[in-house]
C-alpha cells in the first residue's frame, strides 16, 4: 500500500458534496465507537485466506487544544517531535487479491483513563479479529513499536505470519534468553 492523503481538507477539496467544514462539523458531533465502525463495514468486507491485518498508530495533532480529555504529550512520527495530541491505534483488514482494505477497528490511547498501553490495545484488537470476528488472514503487519515478544508469541501461537521492521540499533534474541544465559 502506498501513502495516500486521508485528511479532511484533502477530502473536502476533492468532493463535490462535502466541504472541509461540513466534515469537521459532522465529526465533532458524532462519536463513532469501534463497534459502530465494525457494524458499518463488516458486510462490505471481501475476505481472503491470504488477508493481512495491519496495525498502526497515529497522533491527531491537538497542539492548540486545552480542554479535550485524551490529549497528552506524545511522540508524533509525522511531526518528528513530541506534541500535544490524541493517540489512535488502528486496525485495517487488507484483501491482497483485490488490493482493497477497510478500517475495521481502532482504540484511543488514553492510559490515564483506561490504564492500557498501545500494545494492550493492539492485543485486544488482534484477539478480537481472531476469536470474535473470526476473520480469515495469514499475516499481521505492524510498526516497529509493536515488535515485542508478547505480540510475536501470540501471533505464532495462532499460526500466523508477522512482519515488523526492527530498528538497526535493536538486538533480537530468538533463543528465548538462552543465548544471553550462556554468554553471561
Amino acid at each position: 500500500m502506498s501513502q495516500i492523503n486521508y485528511t479532511q481538507t484533502y477530502f473536502g477539496e476533492h468532493s463535490e458534496e462535502w466541504s472541509h467544514d461540513q466534515i469537521n462539523r459532522y465529526l465533532r458531533g458524532e462519536q463513532i465507537t469501534p463497534r459502530q465502525v465494525w457494524e458499518n463495514v463488516h458486510s462490505d468486507l471481501i475476505l481472503s485466506e491470504n488477508g493481512y491485518i495491519v496495525f498502526d498508530d497515529t497522533v491527531a495533532d491537538k497542539r492548540h487544544s486545552f480542554q479535550i480529555e485524551p490529549v497528552r504529550r506524545q511522540w508524533s512520527g509525522n511531526a518528528k517531535d513530541v506534541i500535544k495530541g490524541i493517540g489512535i491505534v488502528t486496525c485495517v483488514y487488507v484483501n491482497p487479491e483485490g488490493d482493497t482494505f477497510w478500517i475495521i477497528d481502532y482504540r484511543i490511547y488514553d492510559p490515564d483513563r483506561d490504564g492500557k498501553t498501545k500494545i494492550d490495545h493492539l492485543m485486544d484488537m488482534l484477539r478480537n479479529c481472531r476469536y470474535q470476528k473470526k476473520l480469515p488472514f495469514r499475516t499481521v503487519l505492524m510498526d516497529t513499536w509493536y515488535a515485542t515478544r508478547k505480540i510475536m508469541r501470540f501471533i505464532e501461537k495462532v499460526e500466523k505470519i508477522y512482519y515488523c521492521p526492527i530498528k538497526s540499533n535493536r538486538n533480537v534474541d530468538d533463543t528465548d534468553g538462552q543465548a544471553s544465559a550462556s554468554t553471561g
